[in-house]
């Protein structure tokens, strides 16, 4: 049995779960989202918490039992709280500047990059950080790798796009000695 999957998840005041034919859907103050689970996973809403339970011993199904229990604790972290990732742009002259909902980039290349806001995620930017926000973990973390793919951190003098929780491990240039 897995370890994660046997951990009850608390439902917050102000969000519901419910479960049809499959289909977990979890409603909250931010909006709802839905997930179709495996027929083999069962979950039962009962006393303000959410059971994921597994009656197989196929590695393949205790391994989905974890899996979907966390991805409804994020579903119900999402539409209570939200989530949000920071990046930062580091170079000399670069800088990010939105246009309505969209971002524009100016980043060393020949040409501005033009990053388009996706349905359910919600751009902001300063000069040099750009901030995501959104109600599906899954899309604020795809969003921002996409993001940050447009431009990765050198190791040499750090210029890029990076997590601000990022660690960027410098090299040392070349000394040039014999």
């Amino acid at each position: 049995m897995s370890r994660v999957g046997r951990n009850p998840i608390a439902i917050p005041s102000g969000v519901t779960v419910t479960m049809n034919n499959n289909i977990c859907t979890v409603t909250g103050p931010k909006g709802t989202l839905t997930r179709e689970i495996n027929p083999k996973i069962e979950v039962k809403v009962e006393n303000n918490q959410v059971l994921v339970l597994n009656n197989n011993t196929e590695t393949q199904y205790r391994a989905y039992h974890g899996l979907y229990r966390q991805l409804i604790a994020n579903m119900v972290e999402g539409v209570s709280k939200g989530y949000e990732r920071s990046l930062n742009v580091n170079g000399v002259g670069y800088k990010v500047t939105q246009q309505g909902k969209d971002l524009v980039l100016n980043i060393g290349l020949s040409h501005p990059v033009t990053i388009k806001a996706i349905e359910g995620i919600e751009l902001s930017c300063d000069k040099t950080v750009i901030t995501i926000k959104g109600i599906n973990k899954e899309l604020v973390g795809q969003f921002a790798a996409k993001v940050r793919d447009i431009k990765p951190v050198e190791p040499y003098h750090a210029y890029g796009i990076s997590y601000t929780d990022e660690v960027i491990v410098r090299k040392e240039v070349k000394s040039g000695k014999k």
